[in-house]
């Protein structure tokens, strides 16, 4: 059934009402209809990599003195930039927060900020907030269930990982400590998200700004931690919302005063952005929007200006991030390889099919520029079907552009864009690894990598084709599998060949392994064709909004 269907039977079945908070129980069961696999993908995905990360760390730490020597490794300033300050790195609980809090905290912000501006200023767009405020909610109904359902999900997902903390034998203070400081992080954004929502005409505004403020805030948070005393935060960490969760300190001092900064914030933001609400006329925004000139320019006369255009602020922001992921991962690998025993299974996994632990570490950070770039490529081409379902893509091919023209441009962002990050990438590893490597090995090793990537943008082209509506879905579901099976595979008792038919661990992981050009051009070709019958179909099918 179309949401369409379902918006009118609510429109017909419920009578006007003055209310501001009228039928706030219908909208709630409505959005949930819409984005329940979504919320359940977001939750279980972010969840269960508790028990992965800490599997792999009680393989790779398995004595107090490992963890010992981690504590050292982890008390430099490339650590704390990245994941905080490693205030128990000794610890097995404080090991999990330095490897995957930050990592779970920030994912779920961007999940908060995407749901609600999905369910937010995108439904202003398409009308559906208009056609449900006619007859069947009051004026506030629809934003409030948008920020209920958001919020549910984070604290769905900070329940889950405190159950599976618990589940570990980990302590029960800093389990729930660590569960409610990711939700609360969550529940931030929810709020800020929607601010963002009501300031912005559009809903890639009200992304890109609350996006925007999500990495001011991590810099911010980065930069406090730099300026820490010890592992004492700095002041500065109190102008963040991530500076806030993380001085919960789960597994450390577990202090919960600072959630209720969180929830301050979340509901005082919300309040907000209702008050913000009854100030401006539906459709439009508090900001203004600018004039724009008279005439386009000739970059965006052809569509492959405009694609660049339109992902203008995604690919700064990403190429930002295969920058300091570069330098990060190239000045912590000598590091790594002081704490890391040859001889357990979870180091195997680092070195490969080499015996040279230094040049497996350097395979693990190359792999992780190639799953960086894969991510964005997804990303950036997952854009064409967001212009096909707002509508605007009729609008673009109603004159002399065709559907192959407009579609070969968001590949070349996509695919272009990808590369570079992962030329960029490997050589910032190899300059900043203290000798460990050059930069140009590992801008090599990196590109290897590109044939997967192209891989995943020919699922995604494919699925576009043939069934447009979950392509997005599908595709970042092929890339997770794919990121488990390559990063976790011998962890999880998989076999050589089950992790060889993946694309990412297809890819030989240089410089831990020989370099064997068949695998590229499998992964090549397999991408060729896949895309090639997915333009085919693009260019016979119908458009399908959403």
């Amino acid at each position: 059934m179309s949401s369409t269907t379902v918006l009118g039977r609510a429109a017909r079945g419920t009578s006007v009402s003055t209310g501001y908070l009228a039928g706030v129980g219908t909208a709630v069961k409505f959005i949930l209809r819409r984005n329940w696999l979504r919320l359940l993908i977001w939750a279980a995905v972010l969840a269960v990599m508790i028990p992965i990360v800490y599997g792999s760390q009680q393989e790779a730490f398995p004595t107090q003195a490992s963890r010992d020597a981690y504590a050292q490794v982890a008390n430099t300033p490339a650590v704390a930039a990245m994941t905080g300050l490693p205030y128990a790195a000794g610890s097995l609980g404080g090991i999990l927060v330095i490897k995957i809090w930050m990592t779970l905290a920030v994912a779920l912000g961007f999940a908060s900020i995407f749901l609600v501006t999905r369910n937010g200023r995108a439904d202003e767009e398409t009308g559906r907030t208009e056609l449900l405020r006619s007859a069947a909610l009051g004026r506030h109904a629809y934003s409030v269930a948008n920020y209920l359902v958001a919020g549910a999900l984070s604290v769905l997902t900070g329940l889950l990982i405190s159950l599976l903390c618990l589940g570990l034998k980990l302590p029960s203070d800093g389990s729930w400590t660590m569960g409610a400081s990711i939700a609360g992080t969550g529940l931030a954004f929810v709020a800020i998200s929607a601010i963002c929502g009501q300031l912005s005409t559009t809903s890639r505004g009200a992304n890109s700004l609350a996006v925007a403020l999500l990495a001011l805030f991590y810099f911010i948070r980065a930069g406090a931690d730099l300026q820490a005393n010890g592992t004492d935060p700095s002041a500065l960490s109190w102008f963040s919302p991530i500076g806030w969760a993380q001085n919960m300190r789960s597994f450390g001092e577990n202090n919960w005063w600072p959630l209720l900064a969180l929830l301050g914030l979340a509901v005082l933001g919300c309040a907000l952005a209702l008050r913000l609400g009854t100030r401006r006329d539906l459709g439009s925004g508090i900001l203004p929007e600018r004039p724009g000139p008279a005439t386009a320019s000739a970059l965006l006369a052809n569509p492959l200006g405009l694609a660049l255009r339109l992902q203008r602020s995604s690919l700064v922001g990403w190429f930002l991030g295969a920058v300091v992921a570069g330098l990060f991962f190239g000045s912590v690998a000598r590091a790594m390889t002081s704490v890391l025993d040859p001889s357990n299974p979870f180091a195997k996994s680092f070195v490969g099919a080499g015996n040279d632990m230094l040049d497996g570490v350097m395979g693990i950070f190359v792999l992780f520029n190639g799953l960086l770039a894969g991510a964005f490529a997804v990303q950036a081409l997952a854009g064409a079907r967001s212009e096909e379902e707002s509508g605007r893509l009729e609008s673009q091919l109603a004159g002399s552009l065709s559907r192959f023209g407009w579609l070969w441009a968001h590949v070349l962002v996509a695919g272009i864009g990808s590369a570079v990050m992962l030329l960029v990438g490997g050589y910032l590893t190899g300059v900043s690894s203290q000798g460990a490597a050059t930069g140009g090995a590992m801008a090599a090793a990196s590109f290897a990598y590109w044939p997967a990537v192209l891989l995943m943008l020919g699922v995604l082209l494919f699925c576009q084709g043939f069934i447009p509506r979950p392509s997005t879905g599908i595709a970042w579901a092929v890339y997770g599998l794919s990121v488990m099976a390559a990063m976790f595979g011998g962890l999880l008792s998989l076999s050589e060949d089950v992790i060889k038919a993946t694309p990412f661990g297809a890819v030989p992981r240089l410089a831990a392994e020989d370099f064997a050009l068949l695998p590229l051009v499998v992964l090549g070709v397999v991408a060729l064709v896949l895309a090639t019958i997915g333009f085919w179909r693009f260019r016979a099918r119908d458009l399908m909004p959403e």
